[in-house]
């Protein structure tokens, strides 16, 4: 899947909210911290580590809403290190069920944090690819998903959000 229009659209999102809200700090680790938030907010949704509890996880919609709130993050990390030229969604397969996944994920993103380099990035790209592939969604899906929550983020910033 081509990445470069969710690029500029992130850019632009980013552009806005940080003229908007007036940053001028580097808040590159803070948003690696939502990234990881974000992550845990979809396993929630999925429910996959709950062992404990009957309940199914949430509706399709929900999880994949949860899903593209992580690319806004990973997109904006990327531009906050001048690795928007990753062009294409680099996909390889990885072994393990959902909550492996989510673990295996979250280290990768721990590794970008530390070392924001071109590898560790990708390396995140993977791991939510893979991550996507066990739920089902397609690159068409993930794409109108992305663009529907950048307009809405762009609502929310608007009416003080």
């Amino acid at each position: 899947m081509n990445l470069e229009k969710l690029f500029t659209m992130q850019e632009a999102l980013d552009q806005y909210i940080q003229s908007n809200k007036q940053v001028e700090e580097d808040v590159f680790i803070k948003k690696g911290l939502a990234l990881l938030v974000e992550l845990s907010e979809l396993a929630n949704e999925t429910r996959c580590f709950k062992f404990w509890s009957e309940k199914g996880p949430s509706e399709r919609s929900v999880i994949l809403e949860e899903y593209v709130d992580s690319i806004h993050f990973i997109l904006s990390l990327g531009i906050e290190k001048s690795l928007q030229y990753l062009t294409e969604w680099p996909l390889e397969k990885r072994d393990g069920d959902l909550t492996v996944l989510f673990i295996s994920t979250s280290n990768a993103i721990h590794q970008f944090l530390y070392e924001p380099t071109m590898k560790t990035y990708k390396e995140v790209w993977i791991q939510y690819g893979a991550i996507a592939k066990l739920l089902d969604f397609s690159s068409e899906e993930l794409v109108e998903a992305y663009i529907s929550k950048n307009e809405k983020n762009y609502e929310r910033q608007r009416s003080g959000y």
